[in-house]
């Protein structure tokens, strides 16, 4: 008889089947990928990000590609709080996956008032994105200073009706010092990475590849660091951590898990394959079986030291 595995994790009271959702700024709000993607299958469907009102975001070129990865200055484009309540949301609210909305703003006053828009909207959970590394105002001072990200995080938290997930920044010194301003600032959760901030420059034409100068680096490249990150981060605090940063196949959501993820987010790999989101949630209850595993939840944290010489 097939053991039964269970997949279902809980992060701040929400139950979500499986530990797999999309990250936000690669999956749109779900239709773009709809076609492609069974969105009942997935944990959660994180949005684009969402502010109090359109953003055009950043001028052209805003995409170059890299060695093991990608950098992106697209600026945080959205149409506004309204369009996605009307539009986006009924969408997304057709299928059994939860719904998680990225918020986005340039002051402390931005932020509070979409959160505050979404209080009483079908949303399971909000994730603050403070640390945005190519839009110049706001996010990324607010991702980079602790003082400033327990601040916010607390103004975000008076106005919340859903728990609150506040993304951080890879572009600091200590990770653990601003999982703990999260933390103290009333989180209900974390997600990290957000981009790391990098450059390219066209040789040929001696001009930077992107109209921004830099951008964010995501991708396979970043993977190693976003691991390191997340172990630090998840022993730093008692929050749940959502870990993202360049995984492909179940084994690299395992190893995000094992660092101490609860749950993991899945970006730059959704350009090149739509259906990668699926394949990392057939190929983590492949290695649940394959391990004799029952329990997604078993591998949380379970990162052991190597052993020494005998």
């Amino acid at each position: 008889m097939t053991q039964k595995i269970r997949m279902d994790v809980k992060i701040a009271g929400v139950e979500f089947k499986n530990p797999v959702m999309t990250a936000s700024g690669t999956f749109g709000s779900g239709a773009e990928y709809g076609e492609y993607v069974d969105l009942d299958g997935l944990g959660a469907v994180v949005t684009k990000g969402v502010a109090s009102v359109p953003w055009a975001g950043n001028p052209t070129p805003r995409i170059a590609e890299t060695c093991g990865g990608m950098l992106n200055a697209i600026g945080l484009q959205n149409p506004g709080m309204e369009v996605f309540c009307e539009r986006d949301l009924p969408f997304l609210k057709q299928y059994d996956t939860r719904v998680i909305v990225n918020v986005c703003g340039r002051t402390q006053e931005d932020y509070c008032q979409v959160v505050e828009r979404l209080s009483g909207e079908p949303v399971d959970m909000l994730e603050i994105n403070v640390s945005c590394p190519n839009v110049k105002e706001g996010g990324i001072a607010f991702g980079q200073n602790a003082d400033a990200l327990e601040s916010i995080t607390r103004a975000v938290k008076r106005y919340a009706a859903q728990p609150v997930i506040m993304k951080l920044s890879p572009n600091v010194t200590d990770i653990g010092e601003m999982a703990r301003a999260a933390e103290a600032g009333g989180a209900d959760a974390i997600s990290l990475i957000n981009t790391l901030t990098g450059m390219k420059i066209d040789v040929h034409k001696r001009t930077f590849a992107l109209a921004n100068q830099t951008g964010g680096l995501s991708g396979p490249a970043v993977k190693p660091v976003a691991v390191r990150m997340v172990y630090e981060a998840s022993r730093a605090v008692s929050l749940p951590v959502i870990g993202m940063g360049g995984i492909q196949s179940g084994e690299d959501a395992v190893e995000f898990l094992l660092a101490g993820a609860t749950a993991v987010s899945v970006g730059t790999a959704n350009f090149h394959d739509p259906c990668v989101t699926q394949k990392i949630v057939a190929g983590l209850q492949a290695y649940l079986e394959k391990y004799g595993i029952e329990d997604v939840k078993d591998l949380i944290g379970a990162v052991q030291p190597v052993p020494g010489p005998s």
